[in-house]
């Protein structure tokens, strides 16, 4: 049975973002527009500590890689919704361009629940990436304004790193977590035949 003793602390700081979604949902509710962008500031945060804690300390688990992407999926989702309130005007003369963006990961996510019952959690340098470039498109949209050069190359990473996703979903029968690239996956599965051999 799992206690909440069974946690490490870069846990924590992933399970801090599921536990902190209410709030952000509360603040997009109050319109509460400046509390929201620093609570979202610190669960973006929290994502990166989590990680370099988990490296730091050798405490990486399956486990950890899940609750990560899942704290990952839910505050995403919440900062689009609080785009979506606060900046709606731009979300409206976008949303073809956001729309065509989110098939890639709508496929990888239908994929993914198919093949292993649950979402990947490879993270891959290009999906860390692609994360950070994510919220500080959020976080400048929300704390200024929508910059557009940052929204176009937020979009372009966006959509590569969901290509590679679903390439490594082809490439891993069983899920597996902490797969750096294509690059990496590739090279491990040579190294792997080399000792069978």
């Amino acid at each position: 049975m799992l206690t909440f003793k069974n946690f490490n602390i870069a846990d924590w700081f992933s399970f801090y973002r599921v536990i902190a979604a209410p709030f952000l949902i509360l603040f997009l509710w109050l319109d509460e527009r400046q509390l929201f962008a620093w609570f979202l500031f610190i669960s973006y945060s929290t994502d990166a500590i989590d990680g370099y804690l988990a490296r730091k300390l050798k405490i990486t688990s399956p486990r950890g890689s899940q609750l990560d992407s899942f704290g990952d999926q839910i505050t995403l989702v919440i900062g689009l919704i609080g785009l979506l309130i606060f900046e709606n005007e731009f979300i409206r003369k976008n949303i073809i361009i956001i729309g065509v963006s989110f098939i890639p990961y709508i496929i990888q996510m239908i994929i993914a629940y198919y093949k292993y019952g649950k979402a990947t959690a490879f993270h891959t340098y290009l999906a860390k990436l692609s994360a950070i470039i994510q919220s500080a498109f959020i976080l400048y949209s929300l704390f200024f304004y929508p910059n557009y050069t940052l929204f176009y190359i937020m979009i372009v990473f966006g959509v590569l790193e969901t290509l590679e996703e679903i390439t490594l979903i082809f490439m891993y029968d069983n899920w597996a977590s902490d797969v750096k690239g294509i690059y990496w996956a590739f090279r491990d599965k040579r190294r792997l035949k080399k000792h069978v051999k």
